[in-house]
């Protein structure tokens, strides 16, 4: 498995296994077992997911050595702030069944996130987190938590795919030593991710899937990346990726699917951020 190393010297795979979406605990938990199998040493979950304990289940039924295992888990927004992140983060060591997490992300970039940090930096410092970053933030946000706090993140995992690129994003993160992890690499099949012709048509050249030509294309562009599927014979072609490698024409051809738009909703829209925080209001 090929590494990226964080700001931090930490190493972390460059392909990982995501849960999102996936719920129902005997599930999540025979996916992760699956992904262990096929050689996945990254798992991907969230406080918002809801599957912390499968995965930690799964974790210690693996039988592998949790210093082998690159586990990333997220704050969600219910619990922004200095005492309530300190609370989070204890909440998702437990159900994880580990002493600490490699990798923990601030969820979403609304409230009280600069209190977040500053308990994410304590904890990093005591050793219970690894390495912290952000998810869903924008250049501006990014930059906002660098000037005022002592810690630079180490990942923002943002949404990225053929249909929205993020090179500036990149460069930014590139600029500032932030390593960029993608969610949803196949945009959920939207725009027919899958039967693309364009990528299909790349992937024909190379004898794989247009699945493996999104994974790879991202790979070389240096982006974390961590498909989810509930499927194993799906995990072993999106793990098997690292044998082939795509020519910069293929790579620049791929550009011109960019659209510049998310698939699903924009950070920066006034009305989304209502309903973040009308779900909010609905937890209290």
């Amino acid at each position: 498995m090929k590494n990226v190393v964080l700001n931090n010297g930490i190493e972390m795979p460059i392909l990982g296994f995501g849960v999102y979406q996936i719920q129902d605990h005997d599930e999540c938990k025979r996916c992760v077992l699956d992904a262990i199998d096929v050689g996945y040493r990254a798992i991907d979950t969230a406080a918002s997911y809801q599957n912390e304990e499968a995965v930690g289940d799964a974790i210690q039924e693996s039988g592998i050595e949790r210093e082998d295992l690159f586990v990333t888990s997220k704050l969600w927004i219910e619990d922004v702030g200095f005492e309530a992140t300190q609370k989070a983060v204890e909440t998702s060591l437990n159900k994880l069944q580990t002493d600490y997490l490699d990798l923990y992300l601030i969820h979403q970039p609304f409230g009280d996130v600069h209190g977040s940090w500053r308990a994410m930096e304590e904890l990093y410092k005591d050793g219970k987190l690894k390495a912290i970053g952000v998810s869903n933030f924008h250049p501006d946000r990014v930059m906002d938590l660098i000037v005022f706090n002592d810690v630079v993140p180490a990942v923002n995992q943002i949404e990225t795919h053929p249909f929205y690129q993020r090179h500036d994003d990149q460069q930014f993160l590139k600029e500032n030593g932030i390593q960029h992890e993608s969610w949803a690499p196949f945009a959920e099949g939207k725009n027919n991710t899958f039967s693309n012709e364009l990528l299909v048509s790349i992937g024909e050249k190379y004898g794989k899937s247009s699945a493996q030509v999104v994974l790879r294309w991202l790979i070389q562009r240096k982006v974390v990346v961590i498909p989810k599927t509930v499927k194993k014979n799906r995990m072993k072609e999106n793990f098997n990726v690292f044998d082939f490698e795509l020519s910069d024409e293929d790579m620049e051809s791929i550009r011109s699917l960019d659209t510049g738009e998310s698939q699903f909703f924009s950070h920066r829209d006034p009305e989304i951020i209502k309903w973040f925080a009308s779900r909010l209001e609905e937890h209290e």
